[in-house]
């Protein structure tokens, strides 16, 4: 079964554009990023979309659709109405390339300024042991498809565009703490994390949490955890009365 299905898709570039209306067949059981392809094959050959696995793994096809962050091959065609408009537009937060292809390249420079996970020492037999139970926590992160959707819903930077030179967004706060919480890293984040990703400025609405399409508790398990480490750190008096004591120099 199949029908006339309404899209209407952001077209231009980063001088500017528009919301352009066109109707194409969609077809039962088909996605967002199927219709999509239909439109740019059979309409407008230039129409440019980025995508790769259409398995909803490699986080390529990213957008807003009618509003929200999401990944255009999760996009069921039949959770709209067949009157309804869907309405396509690149992700905001970051500057478009053209049409629905955005530079995230801010990203992977937010990735390569956190410390390099560091491990300790092997063992005397030449290996690394940890138990299941103490890397749990840090497994849930490690789904993370890089889809930038948390990024791109975070109102840090989303609505203001000064804030990303200091603040990493919650994707590599979510990283930092992964590190954090791994048995076998040696090096300690949680300054980097305090005075130079930004964590200060998360004020934890969990809008990185509602879009994540591998369902990654990013707020609960990773960005609350990870502040109350560094608050720990920073201004609970018994840790600080722990470091003072322990810098004092010893007898001799």
């Amino acid at each position: 079964m199949s029908y006339l299905g309404k899209l209407r898709v952001w077209r231009g570039g980063p001088d500017g554009g528009a919301l352009q209306d066109y109707e194409v067949e969609v077809n039962e059981g088909e996605v967002a990023l199927d219709v999509l392809h239909r439109l740019q094959a059979t309409q407008v050959g230039d129409l440019a979309v980025r995508w790769n696995c259409k398995a909803g793994k490699c986080g390529s096809c990213s957008a807003e659709i009618n509003g929200k962050p999401r990944l255009m091959c999760l996009c069921r065609m039949g959770d709209f109405a067949e009157d309804d408009v869907v309405t396509i537009t690149p992700l905001r937060a970051f500057p478009v390339i053209r049409d629905l292809v955005t530079d995230v390249s801010f990203n992977y420079k937010k990735a390569a300024a956190i410390p390099a996970f560091t491990p300790k020492a092997r063992e005397a037999d030449g290996t690394y042991r940890m138990q299941q139970v103490d890397v749990e926590r840090s497994q849930e992160f490690r789904k993370c498809i890089e889809c930038f959707l948390c990024q791109d819903v975070c109102h840090v930077v989303r609505d203001h565009e000064d804030n990303k030179e200091s603040f990493s967004g919650p994707r590599f706060l979510m990283r930092i703490a992964e590190l954090d919480m791994h048995p076998l890293d040696t090096v300690d984040r949680k300054d980097f994390a305090r005075t130079q990703a930004g964590l200060g400025m998360c004020n934890i609405t969990k809008c990185c949490t509602e879009v994540c399409p591998e369902g990654i508790h990013i707020t609960d398990n990773a960005l609350i955890p990870l502040k109350e480490r560094v608050v720990d750190m920073k201004y609970d008096p018994l840790t600080w009365l722990g470091r003072t004591i322990g810098r004092r120099p010893k007898d001799t």
